[in-house]
């Protein structure tokens, strides 16, 4: 699997602001991705409240197809300063007998841009790495006494390492723990991914 090695692992405090920023820019993408786009959402630790985070919007957008959308969002991604990635997988939870073709996605970076860095995650709809994202937000905002405990980890470990690649690798194994716990709460609250 690649590993992105290039960027500064730098874990800052949250920022109030990143909430109404990653709304407008999901607003912006839907825009610019309809009618393709079917949600496009501020996933990752800028859109849980409280929490530390690089200083980097993480946005899903779900589509019912990755080569149609593939062919489709280059161009406008381009436009808005993104490149897409070779990298078309994510991580498939420890535990989980799911083919790593059930965990495709196709990832667009924009990096040192005038407007904020993202990483553009394309998803299909009802997948379990598309309602991954989802969830991992969802029960963070649901549970802020668990905020506090994440983001500590998530500082020790940027402190800890230089590169990129071994941070993902150590924090998707804890990223699967939370999840672990979230999908009682899901069941026990009848979540659905796309409710608000």
């Amino acid at each position: 699997m690649p590993k992105d090695t290039t960027l500064a692992l730098i874990v800052v405090d949250h920022d109030p602001a990143w909430q109404a920023r990653g709304t407008a820019l999901a607003n912006d993408l839907r825009s610019a991705l309809s009618p393709l786009a079917l949600h496009v959402e501020h996933i990752g630790s800028t859109a849980i409240p409280g929490m530390a985070a690089k200083p980097i919007f993480d946005l899903q957008v779900s589509v019912r197809d990755l080569q149609e959308a593939e062919h489709n969002f280059d161009q406008p991604l381009a436009d808005r300063g993104f490149q897409r990635s070779v990298y078309r997988y994510d991580h498939v939870p420890a535990g989980c007998d799911d083919a790593q073709e059930r965990w495709t996605k196709r990832l667009w970076s924009r990096r040192g841009h005038v407007d904020e860095d993202i990483n553009l995650h394309v998803r299909i709809l009802g997948t379990p790495n598309e309602r991954f994202a989802l969830l991992f937000r969802d029960w963070f905002r649901a549970h802020p006494e668990a905020v506090p405990a994440y983001a500590r980890f998530k500082r020790v470990l940027a402190d800890t390492v230089s590169e990129i690649g071994t941070y993902a690798d150590v924090k998707d194994p804890v990223v699967d723990l939370v999840i672990t716990v979230a999908e009682p709460w899901a069941t026990a609250t009848n979540w659905v991914p796309h409710a608000g």
